[in-house]
């Protein structure tokens, strides 16, 4: 049984998921390693070339930090805010 043409290579067919697999997981990598944000409650995804940081923050400095971060590896133009405020009341 054939599953799609012959005539493409691996990397022809799979390198946008490879590459936004390893750009998110650069990313998770970098906000884990920052002992100065909680990234536990972020989650993030590529849409194209563009990656999108969701969920929730408990500070105003650790959303800085996040879109900081992933602008560091895929360039300022293509990071999308997409987090919400959970901040403690006090």
């Amino acid at each position: 049984m054939k599953f799609g043409s012959d005539s493409y290579s691996h990397e022809q067919c799979c390198s946008q998921g490879h590459s936004s697999a390893s750009t998110i997981a650069t990313i998770e990598a970098a906000l884990s390693a920052d002992p100065d944000i909680d990234s536990s409650a972020i989650t993030i995804r590529m849409v194209g070339p563009v990656v999108l940081l969701e969920g929730y923050i408990t500070k105003t400095a650790d959303r800085e930090r996040a879109i900081s971060l992933a602008a560091m590896i895929v360039g300022p133009q293509n990071v999308q805010d997409r987090m919400l405020g959970r901040f403690p009341t006090q």
